[in-house]
């Protein structure tokens, strides 16, 4: 077995020996919270907001050993979305490292339930689909635009969560 896996501080034994004596069994309980706290903060957080970003608890090395933050945030899809209709996002991509793969979402037309395709500028038959757009109008925000191909749902609700990458 490698000695280079990148996540063995997260992982968190099963068993653990606890000394008698007093001095070594506060050591060894000291250690084992230690762990435990670890183990736990480097999990997936599953919060889901709409008024803010949070973070996700992924870490990414992008940049060799340098650590990002994962951060995510919510938009609802409002009724009535056409192609060219936009949603601030509520930042300027210049002020993030880069978005994950991870942006996605669904939709309803009121009767059934849809996947959102984070895909690409130009409309697709049958689906609709999202972009982030530069904003070069605006200097508070950048957006996500909408294109809707012929054929689509009409969308009556809808949500979007997007990850993004913090700067180093």
């Amino acid at each position: 077995m490698s000695s280079n896996i990148f996540n063995q501080v997260a992982f968190l034994r099963t068993t653990r020996d606890f000394p008698e004596e007093i001095h070594q069994l506060t050591v060894e309980v000291n250690k084992a919270y230690l762990d435990t706290a670890n183990a736990v903060n480097n999990r997936i957080i599953s919060i889901f907001p709409t008024n803010r970003p949070v973070v996700t608890g992924e870490n990414w090395f992008l940049n060799s050993s340098i650590r990002q933050q994962g951060l995510r945030q919510v938009y609802r899809v409002p009724d009535g979305i056409v192609s060219g209709s936009t949603i601030e996002i509520g930042f300027k991509i210049s002020s993030i490292s880069q978005f994950t793969p991870k942006c996605y979402g669904s939709f309803t037309d009121g009767t059934n339930w849809y996947g959102l395709i984070y895909a690409s500028n130009v409309p697709i038959a049958g689906q609709v689909s999202f972009f982030i757009f530069l904003n070069t109008v605006s200097t508070v925000s950048d957006q996500i635009m909408f294109e809707v191909g012929a054929g689509a749902p009409a969308i009556t609700d809808g949500t979007i969560i997007l990850e993004w990458i913090s700067k180093v």
